[in-house]
């Protein structure tokens, strides 16, 4: 067994954990549109606060479910040129994709994002709108999304290189989308 192994799976325990809290992040959003919907043409009231917690829900959860959605392999995939290729060729293309492509863009990402919660934050960053929200709580999510990222990236690294070895059996399976 690779000896990084131990280390791919805290990493996967902590994406299937942000995995699950996108998931509640979906039931408020819908939850609190439906609502806030209804509160606008049943009685004629709404609230700046309401639309942008839908948004700040809505951001979260992409920014916090998107290391669970690469972890469960079910990224946007150009499947054409995967499906001909055998799955020691699709290990070593999901390798070279994530040490020249994921992990950099994500890095890279986490590291200009974070000056922007930093200044939200120390400026206590405020909406415009009437009765909006703090800005710096959703700012937040996007460096805290892309580390999430770039450490479920490790994780697939880590483990599509014990997949060569043959430390780990291979299941690349990918379900493509219904549309």
């Amino acid at each position: 067994m690779c000896k990084y192994f131990p280390i791919a799976a805290l990493i996967d325990r902590v994406s299937a954990a942000m995995g699950r809290v996108a998931e509640y992040l979906v039931i408020l959003a819908c939850t609190i549109s439906a609502a806030n919907a209804f509160s606008r043409y049943a009685f004629s009231i709404s609230s700046n606060a309401w639309l942008e917690i839908q948004w700040y829900s809505f951001g979260a959860l992409v920014m916090l479910g998107a290391a669970e959605t690469l972890k469960k392999n079910a990224h946007v995939r150009v499947d054409v040129f995967l499906s001909n290729m055998t799955t020691r060729q699709q290990i070593k293309v999901d390798i070279i994709g994530g040490l020249l492509f994921l992990l950099p863009a994500t890095l890279i990402l986490a590291y200009l994002s974070w000056p922007v919660f930093w200044n939200a934050w120390q400026l206590g960053e405020v909406s415009n709108n009437a009765g909006g929200l703090m800005r710096w709580p959703i700012k937040l999510c996007l460096p805290l999304g892309f580390l999430l990222l770039a450490l479920q990236g490790i994780s697939e690294l880590i483990k599509r290189f014990a997949m060569l070895s043959g430390d780990l059996t291979a299941d690349l399976h990918y379900e493509r989308p219904l549309q």
